[in-house]
């Protein structure tokens, strides 16, 4: 049941309708997913895209947490007689879980505190009578409260106890707390001091050896490389406003004028702010500086991610697959277009004769004339410029590419259980060659088989929330697979496991269904696996093609409960499906207004248009090779000045990292990106990106290389 409150909070949130809100949270409710929604379900959302659908499912489970402690809140405080009419609308009008905790926290079971010994001790009057702030001797009347047997020796002990009373009763005040986060939030400022003695061990961290800034403008991988540093006993850090400004803040609200009384309850303020609500904000300002942080984190991991997945594919090439090694060979395999392993061995071209090498050499290319062969990958690993070199060496056919791969997560995937179950009988270094060469064919389809922490991009992947890491990598690759479309009879079970309604179990059914009656002839067949059910039919059979298939709209996007639409289509002028397909001059004669139903509207007709005009096209870009330059091959043969060909491996907040050919990537520092101003390493590249650079230091020792991608007169090597 969707709460009307929600569906317009987040609806004002957004800047959405809240009928736009309403029907995309019945669907998500209903067990759709995202990338069907905003597909096949247009005329309900209003045509939200993936984004905005899943900005609604986050915020929806938020505010549902939210209600669930309310209620466990509002429970206990019932139980407890504690809960007023007043304090249940306090509770009930709550909007965020910072102020319904506040809200609870002097009903809040307590561990004995200095305030609860002083009530203990009778001294709670006085508290009480001293926060008055009337003109007293203060002395005179904690006289009164003076009694050796309940532990009060003098009229000191009594003010002490009472202004641990007042302190408490000050940290737990909903206005003060509401304000004070308010300061923490817009003063606060991170400061980190090394270690004293941990200088030497904490080098990787000297620029924090001693450093402050706002919190509220410390970009993501500076709060994340602070909080590393302190978690490895490196660094001590805070976050905390001008004391003076929270001091002050707390004299506003409490204090009344200016006698004995107020003095003891500005020496409470005083003491309350130190010792207990400075510690409390801190830790909820660092955990909200924390979450942000995470957020832009996993936001930039999710467009590598994205971007890496949707890289250009070869296609269905022949093509032979080299994990480069020196002393161990290079391990070769052979792959027909659908990346079906056909052969293995192992080559020793970097041996230290002449005669090995022309071996090597003679053995690859009889494998290119027996297996027809036209793309070579090399894994850009151990040896990979080498091999590269001693391939292009060989005067192979021109038409065969030779192209360098990025094999980040190639072994993880080769000692993997799905990697045993696809090749039982082979090793690991045939697995990972084979890795290698499917992602030149299409990486998408190879890089889910892989964790995507293992692939090489993002920033600081295992410091973030690793459930919210995992749910956003999750959408973006759920998003690439159903975005790209998946043909069935060839796709593996980890990639079957990302199309839209089907998960793990009913992934393996389709591949054993597959493997025990052949190739699946329609999408309606799919109704036959095991466990696939009309729910799952739904929202998986758009998404899923059959290239070769008995009908000729199941090798497009266009979903089956709309193949009646199109049908009429082709009635209405006479011509088969086929032919709308294959003749763009009968598409324009089509009036989509005449095809509109209760069920189907403009934007799904209109979609169906498209489909028709390029049926099942892989929306991905075309694929290019990026060669290095000759003679670099390594970090020493690097030089101040020179201007080299490189591809993006990876984007961070503070920069992008670059592949240039010499095992080690470069940085190139946000500053050095563009001649102009860049706010964000993404506005300018993303991965995979073939860009030039110029080399500014190399630091061999360290292996670390600063580049630049700026086109200035400083930089023209």
């Amino acid at each position: 049941m969707i709460d009307e409150r929600h569906t317009e909070k987040i609806a004002r949130e957004l800047g959405l309708k809240a009928l736009q809100v309403k029907a995309a949270a019945a669907l998500l409710d209903e067990g759709a997913t995202i990338p069907f929604i905003s597909r096949y379900r247009k005329e309900a959302t209003g045509s939200l895209d993936e984004v905005a659908v899943a900005a609604i499912r986050d915020r929806l489970e938020a505010l549902r947490e939210l209600d669930k402690r309310r209620e466990s809140i509002l429970k206990t405080l019932d139980e407890t007689g504690k809960l007023t009419d007043e304090l249940r609308e306090k509770v009930l009008a709550a909007e965020t879980l910072a102020l319904l905790e506040d809200l609870y926290l002097p009903y809040r079971p307590k561990r004995r505190t200095r305030a609860t010994m002083a009530r203990e001790k009778g001294l709670e009057p006085l508290a009480e009578r001293i926060f008055t702030q009337e003109a007293m001797s203060v002395t005179d009347e904690a006289q009164l409260y003076v009694n050796e047997e309940k532990g009060v020796a003098s009229a000191q002990q009594a003010l002490e106890g009472a202004r641990d009373i007042v302190a408490e009763r000050v940290n737990e005040d909903e206005t003060a707390r509401t304000g004070m986060r308010a300061l923490f939030a817009s003063r606060g400022m991170l400061r980190s001091k090394v270690v004293a003695g941990k200088e030497e061990e904490a080098a990787k961290f000297r620029d924090y050896f001693d450093w402050s800034e706002p919190a509220s403008k410390a970009p993501s991988h500076r709060v994340l490389a602070l909080r590393r540093g302190e978690s490895e006993g490196m660094l001590i850090l805070h976050l905390l406003p001008p004391e003076e400004e929270a001091l002050a803040l707390l004299e506003r609200l409490f204090l009344k004028g200016e006698n004995e009384a107020t003095a003891e309850v500005k020496a409470a303020l005083h003491d309350g702010y130190k010792r207990l609500l400075s510690l409390s904000m801190e830790t909820e300002a660092r955990l909200e500086t924390k979450r942000r942080a995470d957020g832009e984190a996993i936001r930039v991991f999710h467009e590598n991610l994205r971007q890496l997945l949707l890289a250009p594919p070869l296609g269905q090439k022949r093509v032979m697959a080299i994990d480069p090694g020196f002393r161990t060979g290079c391990k070769v395999v052979c792959l027909d277009g659908q990346g079906k392993l056909l052969h293995a061995e192992t080559i020793y071209p970097h041996t230290a004769s002449a005669e090995g090498a022309e071996a090597a050499g003679k053995r690859v290319r009889e494998l290119c004339r027996q297996f027809g062969v036209e793309a070579i990958a090399i894994g850009n690993g151990t040896a990979g410029r080498e091999t590269e070199v001693f391939v292009r060496g060989l005067s192979l056919p021109g038409e065969i590419q030779v192209v360098m791969v990025n094999e980040s997560g190639a072994s993880v995937y080769s000692a993997s259980e799905a990697a045993r179950d696809e090749f039982p009988d082979q090793d690991v270094t045939v697995r990972g060659a084979v890795s290698i060469g499917r992602r030149l064919i299409d990486p998408l389809a190879e890089l889910v088989k892989i964790d995507p922490k293992s692939i090489g991009v993002g920033q600081y992947q295992h410091d973030v929330d690793q459930k919210m890491l995992k749910k956003s990598l999750d959408d973006g690759v759920e998003s690439c697979v159903n975005g790209v479309g998946v043909e069935v009879n060839t796709a593996s079970k980890q990639l079957l496991t990302y199309v839209s309604g089907l998960g793990p179990q009913v992934a393996a059914n389709v591949v054993s269904y597959r493997n025990g009656h052949g190739p699946f002839r329609t999408r309606e067949e799919l109704k036959k696996v095991p466990k696939l059910g009309p729910r799952a039919f739904e929202q998986a059979a758009g998404f899923l093609r059959i290239r070769d298939g008995a009908h000729p709209l199941d090798r497009t996007a266009v979903h089956p409960e709309s193949y009646h639409a199109v049908a009429a289509m082709a009635a209405d002028l006479n011509v088969f499906i086929d032919d709308l397909i294959k003749n763009e001059e009968l598409r324009s004669r089509i009036d989509l207004t005449r095809y509109i139903t209760e069920k189907t509207g403009l934007p799904t007709l209109q979609d169906i248009l498209s489909e028709l005009a390029k049926p099942g096209r892989d929306p991905r870009e075309t694929f290019e090779a990026v060669s290095f330059a000759e003679g670099v091959a390594k970090i020493e043969d690097l030089r101040q000045g020179m201007r080299l060909p490189g591809i993006v491996t990876n984007v961070t907040g503070f920069g992008a990292f670059v592949d240039i050919g010499v095992h080690q990537d470069g940085l190139v520092h946000v500053s050095e990106l563009s001649d102009r101003y860049v706010k964000s390493p993404a506005d300018v590249v993303k991965v995979r990106q073939p860009v030039m650079v110029t080399v500014l230091d190399v630091d061999v020792k360290r292996r670390r290389i600063a580049l630049s991608m700026k086109k200035g007169p400083q930089h023209k090597g």
